[in-house]
């Protein structure tokens, strides 16, 4: 069985801006080389409440779904299933918290589990997961820091 890979940070702002940036924010900070298509034009959205789409749109209308919201409890949990790249039978869970540590404060943690349902390809996809979140929440830690909404 696969350990969840754990994140956490801080960001200076309040919890409320971390999770809107994280959520409704999302298509500003989320890099192309991160997606299906690679496309610079597309849009990522993140679609709010429970089973809400994580999906990203290109320029010429083409969706290609990534998750699935599960769990939707602003400002503070947002849980969702994640198949980037692969068959929605095979996603694993992502759980991202945000903790609230004064009015322009909060800490972020990520807790990204469900590799042992991948098989023997779950260690594999874990490591390669390991290093997207590493390329990726700068780009989130960007946004908090420009005020991007």
């Amino acid at each position: 069985m696969s350990t969840p890979l754990t994140l956490s940070f801080d960001v200076a702002c309040s919890v409320d801006h971390a999770f809107e940036v994280w959520t409704s924010g999302i298509g500003s900070w989320w890099p192309s080389d991160h997606t299906v298509t690679g496309q610079g034009d597309l849009v990522v959205v993140l679609q709010s409440g429970v089973g809400g789409r994580i999906f990203e749109r290109t320029s010429d209308g083409v969706e290609h779904d990534w998750g699935e919201v599960t769990v939707w409890k602003p400002p503070t949990q947002l849980t969702y299933l994640w198949h980037l790249r692969r068959d929605r039978a095979d996603a694993t869970e992502v759980e991202i918290r945000f903790i609230s540590r004064g009015d322009s404060a909060a800490t972020v943690e990520i807790e990204h589990r469900g590799w042992e349902r991948l098989g023997e390809a779950g260690e594999q996809w874990r490591e390669q997961n390991l290093a997207g979140w590493q390329t990726l929440l700068p780009h989130y830690q960007g946004a908090i820091a420009k005020g991007d909404h």
